[in-house]
């Protein structure tokens, strides 16, 4: 076993972890559709939060043709998993007692899910780096664009509780990772 692979099965837990959390959590709505109230914007995050993992193992891939590893490296991807991991968590709590719903759940937890948001748009900045400089340049600048605007987004997110904006970022968010992956990663680069 390389040690990407070596790697990438912990990481890919981690990851997995993740993406199970999220599943339990829509389909505990989809078993009790009447236990908690429902909002539409948090489900769109859930959306984008799932892609978002699934995502990612494919990105990773590209380590793959990284020929000597660091501790670095290795604490990094386990970290950037760790990070998605707890972005997924933030979803869906063990227990909703104390909130009218996700609603209310989701706007209180608003600046540490964005907050994670914004530390993983920097994140995936350096693991595109990690991935060389060539990569980094064959991404174009709509890759910047998109990571410093989501950025800023997120950071307004945090602050403001407008059911408008976050309306609109949740689109615009998802509208984005469905699209953007066909845009540039059809296939492993």
């Amino acid at each position: 076993m390389d040690f990407f692979n070596y790697v990438m099965v912990l990481s890919s837990v981690i990851i997995g972890l993740g993406i199970t959390h999220l599943l339990q959590g829509v389909a505990g709505i989809v078993q009790h559709p009447r236990r908690d109230k429902v909002y539409w914007v948090h489900l769109a995050w859930v959306a984008v939060t799932f892609l978002r993992a699934v995502f990612w193992w494919w990105f990773e891939f590209r380590l793959s043709k990284i020929a000597e590893w660091t501790f670095t490296l290795y604490v990094f991807v386990l970290a950037y998993a760790f990070l998605i991991y707890l972005w997924c968590a933030l979803l869906f709590p063990r227990d909703l007692s104390g909130y009218d719903g996700f609603k209310e759940y989701f706007y209180s937890r608003r600046r540490w899910f964005f907050g994670i948001g914004l530390a993983g748009q920097v994140i995936d900045v350096a693991d595109t780096l990690f991935k060389g400089v060539g990569y980094f340049r064959s991404l174009g600048p709509s890759y910047v664009i998109a990571v410093s605007t989501f950025a800023a987004l997120f950071l307004i997110a945090m602050r403001t509780r407008s059911e408008r904006y976050h309306a609109a970022l949740a689109v615009i968010a998802v509208v984005y990772l469905v699209a953007y992956p066909w845009m540039v990663f059809d296939k492993v680069q």
